[in-house]
């Protein structure tokens, strides 16, 4: 039977679809070790793995089992650039400081496409990306973006799309016009999670699960992590909690906010095969993104809820479906046969956090819905630092994410009211 994850409602597709979940030992004692990871998602085990390769001894401890965050559960859109988009970075950062950024991503992209192919991973990648939209003002935003990408970032990939190949492509008459990029796509995350924690057991750093950190200190220039079993010491740590954090490191706490995010799995739609038909992922232009794509057997994964309180898999179910309809009428009644959640960190400015956060302990997180790429890539990033290679994580060091307001006590209230607000808006 699947594993029911404790801190993530129902059981994902993803899980189902994967023949084997490898189970890793709880921490047994106390150890010492030359980097310490709390985390077990794209990150901390991209990092696990780069270091261990390198011969540096590692250990790694998740609370739970690998895969039951965000890296296992998430919409599985590789998507390009940044989560602005290339001119608003320019617009705030500069030409020069956005082009490394957008770089720094298509960097990403393509070490996450190339380590699954040297280790002969399936991540089930499809070719294939629309960004969406239902506003008639933003038009010209949209021609324009494509023009910027090719002409002052080197991207050529993208291609605006009219009403006519929109309403084509999509199957629905729902969107007015959009974005179509050839030089991304969208990948099955279970299985990537998988084989990624495979390589980095191989490469010998030492993984653990259902091991959960309380407790973080430095002195003497050790860091020194309580967990319920037993105590790591280090030379140094990194912190890759992302949006399931809790209270374990404040400053993170501060500047990374769990939201819910929700996705269903229906039937496969072998009846409507105008659904989609080259296989694209979509996002669309609200603020309360709603994301989907097919799976590789055919069936329509769905993201998305204005509802942020229930838990419930059935419940989830029902409101993924009324949003589904809204985009396919033909598919109101369409059975539901997964549905599954999960916590992604967000920062207040939608860029990721990257800080050193004590002497010694690094936190990186806030990927804020486009982290599937860049959280394998940041990994990778830590572990050149360390190793004293050249790395662009001074990228994402630079830039200046400030705290949310009223802290960790206030803030899922200032969030609710705001989703709120921005759900409404979408509306017009």
């Amino acid at each position: 039977m699947p594993w029911q994850s404790p801190i993530s409602p129902g059981i994902s597709w993803y899980e189902s679809n994967v023949a084997e979940r490898p189970e890793y030992p709880a921490l047994s004692g106390s150890v010492e070790t030359d980097v310490a990871v709390v985390g077990g998602g794209f990150t901390g085990l991209q990092a696990a793995y780069n270091l261990a390769k390198k011969g540096v001894r590692v250990t790694l401890i998740d609370a739970y089992r690998f895969g039951d965050g965000a890296s296992g559960r998430n919409g599985g859109q590789l998507g390009t650039g940044q989560r602005w988009s290339p001119e608003e970075m320019e617009g705030t950062l500069g030409f020069e400081r956005s082009k490394a950024l957008f770089d720094l991503a298509e960097d990403a992209k393509k070490h996450l496409l190339d380590f699954a192919s040297a280790h002969d991973i399936d991540i089930e990648y499809v070719e294939g990306q629309m960004n969406v939209c239902h506003k008639p003002r933003s038009e010209k935003e949209y021609r324009d973006s494509v023009k910027i990408a090719a002409t002052r970032y080197g991207y050529p990939h993208q291609s605006f799309m009219g009403r006519d190949e929109t309403v084509a492509r999509l199957g629905s008459k729902r969107y007015l016009f959009g974005i179509r990029d050839t030089g991304t796509g969208h990948i099955q995350p279970m299985k990537l999670l998988i084989g990624l924690a495979r390589q980095a057991a191989l490469a010998g750093a030492s993984l653990h699960e259902q091991t959960k950190a309380l407790k973080i200190n430095q002195a003497g220039g050790r860091v020194s992590i309580e967990t319920d079993k037993g105590t790591i010491r280090a030379d140094r740590a990194l912190i890759a909690c992302n949006g399931y954090i809790d209270n374990f490191e404040p400053v993170t706490a501060r500047h990374v906010m769990p939201i819910r995010s929700f996705i269903g799995a229906t039937k496969v739609l072998s009846d409507f095969p105008e659904v989609l038909p080259g296989g694209e992922a979509v996002a669309d232009s609200r603020f309360v993104v709603r994301y989907f794509r097919k799976s590789k057997d055919g069936r329509l994964l769905f993201g998305g809820r204005e509802a942020y309180t229930a838990d419930n898999p059935r419940e989830i179910s029902e409101h993924i479906r009324r949003q589904i309809s809204e985009i396919y009428p033909s598919l109101a009644n369409v059975e539901m046969t997964h549905a599954w959640g999960g916590s992604v960190g967000i920062t207040l400015p939608r860029q990721p956090f990257v800080r050193e956060v004590m002497p010694g302990v690094t936190s990186i997180g806030g990927y804020s819905g486009h982290g599937v790429m860049l959280s394998n890539y940041c990994g990778k990033l830590y572990s050149d630092m360390v190793t004293g290679n050249r790395s662009d994580l001074d990228l994402f060091r630079d830039l200046n994410i400030p705290a949310f307001p009223g802290g960790t006590r206030f803030r899922s209230v200032l969030l609710f009211v705001a989703l709120s607000w921005y759900a409404l808006r979408d509306k017009f």
